[in-house]
Parts: structure tokens; C-alpha cells; sequence
């Protein structure tokens, strides 16, 4: 076992969530690479976190299950430690008009991207009170201030984790314990690049910088909302989004 800080990403088998447990594994802690279902990816960020000097392990977390989230937390105790960092990346998307969209397609995007991080912060919180330490970051999206079309349920979910993590900020910063909020706007991933150059002319017209932001961009904002130098920023909500939502 280590003095390092352990870490918890979920969701990050790639774009976001695997910038930042690499961003973490070089800032010297030991990061739990948090995913669903792509086991393989994931053991690739873990391969990325180790290439960048850090210590990694993967986690099969699905966070809107909190029988399986108290497991993943278990497993990550048992080898690494308890969790003295959580970043909740975790989120899933089903967009449509919201008069045609589904129970099914609302529940779904809320149990994940929402009631998934208060499953995460509930476990995690005891220790990270008993250590008198700990980071909270969960990642929004600038959809959740401007709306999106399409995106009433990722919207509403998105939305909804910055009441959320004020709340723990304001319950558990006497703690030593910091809740702070990232909300990307267009970023760069795999999956954007398969949409084409009609994807980034439209982001170019939407973004004052004129381009679609980095996962590593994101990952260090996260990084540093997760570091000692952020102590006294908490209930933030931090942009990264070219100034997408500048105004909100």
C-alpha cells in the first residue's frame, strides 16, 4: 500500500475519463480505472496511466447500481486504498423530441449521469470524512445551462449534478471534503471524429474560440479541482467549453 492519494474515474475507458486518469496517475496518485462494460479499453487507459508514470488498476463500476458500486469500491479499497479523489465521468445519452421520448430513454440518462454520482459520492464520502480529505468532481455539460434540443433527459441529469454537488459541498466542506462541477462544451473524442467536418464546422460557428475542445483540456481542470492547490474552491461550477455558455 502507498502514502499516494487514490483516485476513482468512472467512465474512463476513453475521451474524457481516460485524459483524466492519465492527468492523475502523472499528478503521483493511484487511479481505479472506473468502467462499464469495455473492459479492453479500459485496460488500455490503465496501460496509458502506467506509460505516464502512474499506478492503475480497472474496475467494473455500474454506477446507477448501488449493490455494484459498494463492489467496486471494495475492490479498489482492497488494492489501492480508499477513494480519497472521485471523478464522476460516467454518463450515457438517449436524445429525442422530448414529446416522443420514452419513460424507458428519461430513466435510463437520469439512473446513469445522475442518481449514478449520488450512489458514488454516498460510499465514498464515510472514509473521505474520517481521512478529513477528499475531491469530488462531476462532470456536466454546457448543455445543462444552454439546453439542447433533443437532450430534455441528458439536460435534466446534467443539470441536476450541480444541485447536487453544492449540496455536498455545503454539507461536508467543514470536512476537508470539495464538490466542484466541470461542464465541457463540443469536445474532441473518437465518436465526434466519425461525425465528419460537418460536425466541426458547426461547432466552429457555435464556440467563440472557433474549435472543439480537448479531452486533456478537460482533464486538467479536473486535475486541479482534484489537487491541494484547490482547497478553497468548492460548489464551482468550472467551464470548458470556449465560451459556449459564457453568460448562463
Amino acid at each position: 500500500m502507498s502514502d499516494e492519494r487514490v483516485a476513482l474515474v468512472t467512465g474512463a475507458s476513453r475521451g474524457i475519463g481516460r485524459a483524466t486518469a492519465i492527468a492523475l496517475g502523472a499528478a503521483a496518485m493511484r487511479v481505479a480505472v472506473g468502467y462499464a462494460n469495455d473492459e479492453v479499453a479500459a485496460r488500455a487507459t490503465v496501460d496509458a496511466v502506467v506509460a505516464a508514470g502512474g499506478h492503475a488498476m480497472p474496475v467494473r463500476i455500474r454506477v446507477e447500481d448501488p449493490d455494484a458500486v459498494d463492489a467496486a469500491f471494495g475492490a479498489v479499497e482492497g488494492e489501492l486504498g480508499a477513494v480519497a479523489v472521485l471523478v464522476n465521468n460516467a454518463g450515457v445519452t438517449a436524445d429525442g423530441l422530448v414529446m416522443r421520448m420514452s419513460d424507458d430513454a428519461w430513466s435510463r440518462v437520469l439512473d446513469v449521469d445522475l442518481t449514478g454520482a449520488f450512489h458514488t459520492i454516498r460510499r465514498a464520502t464515510p472514509k473521505m470524512m474520517r481521512a478529513r480529505f477528499g475531491r469530488i468532481v462531476n462532470v456536466s455539460s454546457v448543455v445543462a445551462h444552454v439546453g439542447g434540443a433533443g437532450q430534455a433527459n441528458y439536460g435534466a441529469a446534467k443539470a441536476g449534478l450541480v444541485g447536487l454537488s453544492r449540496a455536498v459541498a455545503r454539507e461536508l466542506g467543514g470536512r476537508g471534503i470539495t464538490c466542484n462541477v466541470v461542464a465541457p462544451g463540443p469536445i474532441a473524442t473518437e465518436m465526434t471524429a466519425a461525425m465528419g467536418p460537418e460536425w466541426l464546422a458547426t461547432v466552429g460557428g457555435l464556440v467563440p474560440v472557433g474549435r472543439a475542445g480537448t479531452p486533456e483540456e478537460c482533464a486538467a481542470a479536473i486535475a486541479f479541482l482534484a489537487s491541494d492547490a484547490a482547497a478553497y474552491v468548492t460548489g464551482a461550477v468550472v467551464p470548458v467549453d470556449g465560451g459556449m455558455g459564457m453568460g448562463t
